[in-house]
Order: C-alpha cells, then sequence, then structure tokens
C-alpha cells in the first residue's frame, strides 16, 4: 500500500498557474540526450499551459498537489482518441517538485485521475513518458500500466540520402 501523500490533492484553481510553471523544467527529466534541452524546456512549459489553460474544458482536467500552501505536483488528463476509436483518458503530463519525490505525492495524483477517468465510464488511462525516465517508468509499472506503444528513434544526417551508391552498385552487378 502506498504512503499517504504528504500534500492535499485538489482541482486547479487559476490562482496556481505560476507554481504550475514553475514545474515545468522537471518535465526535461528523462528526455532523449539528443534533444536539445532548450526546445524541451520551451516545450515542456507550453504542454503546462495549454493544460492549465483547457482545464475547465469538457474533458480536461488538472489536479495539483499542496503542501504548506505551495503547490509540490500536478497531473493533467484529458480524453483522447485511440487510433481504434475508444476514448481513452490521457495523462498529458505528472510532475513532482524537487526534493517532494518518493512520498506518495504523485501516486496520489494518478489516484484523483484514475477516479476521473472512472466517472466518465472510460476503460484505459493512458500517458507517455521517456525511456530513459526510470523513476516514472518504475512508477507507472507499480500502478499498473503495461507497455503498449514504442518510439523508435533514428538520427539521421541532413543530405543523407539512404545507403550510399546502392544505385550504382546494383546497376554494376
Amino acid at each position: 500500500m502506498a504512503a499517504t501523500a504528504p500534500a492535499q490533492i485538489r482541482p486547479f484553481q487559476p490562482s496556481d498557474g505560476s507554481q504550475v510553471l514553475a514545474l515545468a523544467p522537471r518535465l526535461m527529466e528523462g528526455v532523449a540526450h539528443w534533444r536539445d534541452p532548450a526546445a524541451v524546456g520551451r516545450a515542456a512549459k507550453n504542454w503546462l499551459q495549454a493544460s492549465i489553460d483547457t482545464a475547465g474544458q469538457p474533458g480536461h482536467a488538472v489536479y495539483v498537489a499542496v503542501a504548506d500552501g505551495q503547490v509540490v505536483g500536478v497531473v493533467t488528463v484529458r480524453e483522447r482518441t485511440h487510433f481504434t476509436g475508444q476514448t481513452d483518458a490521457y495523462v498529458g503530463e505528472l510532475v513532482v517538485a524537487s526534493g517532494m519525490e518518493r512520498r506518495g505525492i504523485a501516486t496520489a495524483l494518478m489516484n484523483a485521475v484514475e477516479a476521473w477517468t472512472a466517472q466518465r465510464g472510460l476503460a484505459f488511462l493512458t500517458l507517455q513518458t521517456g525511456a530513459g525516465n526510470q523513476p516514472a517508468r518504475g512508477l507507472y509499472r507499480q500502478l499498473g500500466f503495461d507497455e503498449e506503444e514504442l518510439l523508435l528513434t533514428k538520427a539521421i544526417q541532413p543530405g543523407h540520402h539512404g545507403q550510399p551508391n546502392i544505385w550504382a552498385r546494383l546497376r554494376s552487378s
């Protein structure tokens, strides 16, 4: 059984905005080393901003963890159509403030999302995380998530058009 979170979990309020956005740098952890850190940082802030901007819309929710009057964690969720046509709940971001890890806060935030998902009658809760983000992957395994898809990346040198001289070799055979 998970430890009780030392934080109150509640729906996002507009006054939480700056504290939520201050957590964005933590979303850069576990991102592949070949990605541009500045671009990743901008994207992380934009993801959180978009999620808090749509928090009150149907099919969207944001929950925060608050301890001693400070936002120490956030999770965002929205309905998303899977390629099968089924509507799933999708966690866009889950982040806990540095120094607040391993206290049950992420689990408590995910429990709020699971309740949101169940309330809507959705059968699946999905999310994505960086392959190198081992702490997050471990948490998700503990919470009962199974791997469903895998994104593979290959670096391509600009101007490189596949195997060099393959047509020349084929013509000479």
